[in-house]
């Protein structure tokens, strides 16, 4: 048996599964401490289910703190940002392109180096080792406890990365290091970026997983817990504390997960449905279509392996306007059990809405007998148009394709949609995020630039693959397992040598024990 939980901003989902059947599943609301509604919510599984602490043989959690605390620019480190790359990348600084309260939080205290090499290795300049020792002196006089590491075309040759690292944690012992070419991809700015994001959050990921051990060790659950990436893979407590910034947008993946296993679908729509919004993506091979833009994080160009997700303003809390023919994007969001209608507020939202035309029977009905027909009828109009219109902009082609809608919202859809082949409402739907952090697999990745000059595409492409399986394997997945999910190739015409970026994904089932 393994539990599966998603901490989210309003409430914290447990499912109980036991291989692919879920045998009960349960929500609480989410405290500021994160450990005590954990706590609450993995008792009142416990419970409902009647299930032993010592059935249990891996916990999964999936967890939107880290993306919270950079939206919000609170309980960041400052942090020393280090480029080598001189003289090249002199034109834009680190963080030249941040909003102002967000990099002021992080202090501005950037140093720029001799070093970097080109994408077939070659150096652009020496390491500037001196260099290194004078940023060391300054980290220790300015306090900073946490610094991130980046240097051109790194992923291809991390050399000098690991060798500053290794300066500046002589000199600096107590210093938290981020280095680029562990967290980011091909793409120098947007790589630089994620490492300094990361870095700012050295110490809060160590007191979030701390608060997840000490919320297991309350309740005697002794099996090993893993945290769920935004790939739809999972990575070990102390692979989190080292690499934070792979959590953001966990949550929208686990509900994508979740949602494929329980309709049984492969290929699909999702539309994941909450209090203020919307999540709406593709389902390729049973995992979430990756975007394959630059993700803006709390104002900042990242280069994150991140789902393609489309946000929209409905959720089960949206406010409805303009009799029905406006809604959101503002929510009540948490606050619905006092502000709604049928909770005895003064609010009328899209849950108001789906009681008073008697299609799900919650709170006081009574409260909403005054809204004409009309309004109740123009405003199921506009939610099944939103909806509509949002899968059609994810899809692809015009071919309808089957809609599985999660998500404690999902009654917010009653009727088909145009652009849908089918429309799937699952059981668990509304705590879909639980189950697909509890199914998550254990994945591996190689994205860099190979040059196919005096050798052949198929060498250089099983050597991928061989290195992410390799990867996927040193993770936790079980080597039998372990499955190639995407290959993507797009030959590099201004790069000499026949240079070509190969991106593999290698997917595997968890070994437990």
């Amino acid at each position: 048996m393994r539990i599966g939980i998603d901490v989210g901003g309003t409430n914290t989902d447990a499912a109980l599964m036991d291989g692919s059947r879920v045998i009960g599943a349960c929500k609480s609301p989410t405290t500021s401490d994160v450990g005590s509604g954990i706590v609450a919510v993995l008792k009142k599984l416990l419970d409902m289910t009647g299930a032993s602490v010592t059935d249990i043989q891996a916990v999964m959690i999936g967890t939107t703190h880290f993306t919270n605390a950079v939206v919000e620019r609170k309980r960041l480190l400052e942090v020393a940002a280090v480029r080598l790359g001189l003289p090249a990348t002199k034109g834009l600084p680190p963080m030249t392109d941040w909003p102002q309260d967000l990099a002021s939080s992080l202090g501005r205290h950037t140093f720029m180096l001799r070093g970097g090499h080109e994408f077939d290795g070659r150096t652009i300049a020496p390491l500037d080792e001196r260099g290194l020792f004078l940023v060391a002196d300054a980290i220790r006089r300015k306090g900073i406890r946490s610094a991130a590491i980046t240097s051109v075309f790194s992923p291809v040759t991390p050399d000098m990365e690991l060798r500053a690292a290794e300066i500046l944690k002589n000199e600096v012992p107590d210093l938290s290091v981020s280095l680029s070419h562990e967290i980011g991809r091909v793409g120098f700015l947007e790589r630089e970026n994620a490492s300094i994001m990361n870095a700012s959050l050295a110490d809060l990921s160590t007191k979030v997983v701390s608060s997840f051990r000490s919320a297991l060790a309350e309740l005697s659950i002794t099996a090993p817990f893993f945290i769920s990436q935004n790939d739809g893979t999972l990575m070990t407590p102390d692979y989190v504390e080292r690499y934070p910034v792979l959590t953001f947008a966990s949550g929208p993946t686990n509900s994508m997960r979740g949602a494929a296993m329980l309709a049984g679908e492969k290929e699909a729509m999702v539309v994941d449905i909450g209090g203020t919004t919307s999540d709406v993506g593709m389902l390729m091979q049973g995992f979430p279509r990756e975007s394959a833009v630059a993700v803006d994080i709390g104002g900042v160009r990242t280069n994150f392996r991140m789902p393609d997700v489309l946000a929209i303003g409905l959720g089960g809390g949206s406010l409805v306007r303009d009799d029905g023919a406006r809604i959101g994007p503002d929510s009540v969001g948490y606050e619905i059990t006092s502000r709604a209608l049928v909770f005895g507020g003064n609010e009328l939202t899209t849950t108001d809405i789906v009681v008073a035309a008697g299609l799900e029977d919650i709170g006081d009905r009574s409260r909403v007998k005054h809204i004409p027909a009309r309004t109740i009828e123009t405003a199921l109009d506009t939610m099944h148009r939103m909806v509509d219109e949002a899968v059609d902009r994810m899809k692809t082609s015009a071919e309808p394709l089957p809609v599985i809608l999660v998500g404690g919202g999902s009654i917010l859809v009653s009727r088909d949609l145009p652009s849908a082949s089918k429309v799937i409402r699952p059981e668990n739907a509304s705590v879909a995020n639980a189950i697909g952090a509890a199914i998550a697999q254990v994945g591996g990745e190689v994205d860099r630039i190979f040059s196919l000059e005096g050798t052949s595409r198929d060498v250089v492409l099983s050597g991928a693959k061989a290195e992410a399986s390799e990867r996927a394997v040193k993770a936790g997945a079980h080597p039998g397992s372990v499955k190639i999910m995407d290959i993507e190739e797009v030959p590099l015409a201004y790069l000499p040598g026949s240079a070509t970026r190969i991106r593999v994904k290698a997917v595997g089932d968890l070994v437990i024990g």
